[in-house]
């Protein structure tokens, strides 16, 4: 498959925001039970750290970095968000936009990049273990979805290597 990893554009919400909702419906990508709009989605991400894979004029995925805090201590430290269109999963999209992403991350002065995923989410985990993130714990019960069940959380993180 012919792709290339770009830069996320305010233009590329209409499709960003379909693969998100994709994943809402999934109940196992993320709580949250509907899609923001750009404006807010562009307040809480990362202005330097949102790509997308894009094939012609379609995303078929994208990733991007949000702050954990406000506080300077933590300006290194980001949670990362990914979601890859339904018909292009396992077609190792996924695996290139999180290496671009950790590269871009590091660049612009990040160390340590957080996730927390869904337990059944297994796909993430096994993309998140693949580019290097390693398993730090779970919260029990951490989330109920709108459809009434509760989920664990599965915690990852991946630290800059010393000598990069």
């Amino acid at each position: 498959m012919d792709y290339r990893i770009e830069v996320m554009e305010a233009s590329d919400w209409e499709q960003v925001a379909k693969i998100y909702r994709e994943g809402i419906k999934t109940k196992t990508a993320t709580f949250q039970s509907e899609a923001p709009g750009w404006e807010e989605w562009d307040r809480e991400h990362c202005e330097y750290c949102r790509l997308v894979a894009r094939a012609g004029d379609s995303i078929l995925g994208w990733a991007a970095l949000s702050p954990v805090s406000g506080r300077c201590v933590y300006a290194g430290v980001a949670e990362v968000s990914i979601y890859i269109d339904c018909l292009y999963q396992g077609e190792k999209v996924g695996t290139a936009l999180l290496k671009k992403l950790i590269e871009v991350s590091e660049h612009n002065g990040y160390w340590t990049l957080q996730s927390g995923i869904i337990r059944e989410n297994t796909a993430s985990l096994k993309l998140h273990k693949k580019c290097g993130f390693r398993e730090i714990g779970y919260r029990e019960r951490l989330g109920k979805m709108d459809n009434g069940k509760w989920h664990d959380v599965i915690l990852v993180e991946r630290r800059k290597k010393e000598n990069e």
